[in-house]
């Protein structure tokens, strides 16, 4: 019972720590910023404004959604690896 409590405590430690992490990636080359944090929740997107020609805004959409993808996925590969100890105490999760 005990070893459920404390890790509860650690998951939630865990989860404070990925509420404060902040994960920044560009796309296009500057021309987007895309910031999320680790709970993988968007906290800006801005746009350079040297891109901002309307004649490109199918390529600023498209590095938008590159941006905001890879976000993602790097905040995903943060989680795992912070939840790895917490799965092995699991019963052989993450072995």
């Amino acid at each position: 019972m005990f070893d459920q409590a404390k890790m509860v405590m650690q998951a939630r430690k865990l989860q404070k720590q990925l509420a404060n992490e902040l994960i920044e990636v560009t796309a296009g080359g500057d021309a987007v910023k895309v910031v999320i944090n680790g709970e993988q929740k968007i906290k800006k997107i801005s746009l350079n404004p040297d891109y901002l020609n309307p004649n490109r805004a199918a390529d600023i959409e498209q590095w938008l959604e590159a941006a905001v993808r890879e976000a993602i996925n790097r905040s995903q590969a943060s989680a795992a690896e912070k939840m790895k100890p917490l799965l092995g105490n699991m019963g052989g999760f993450g072995r």
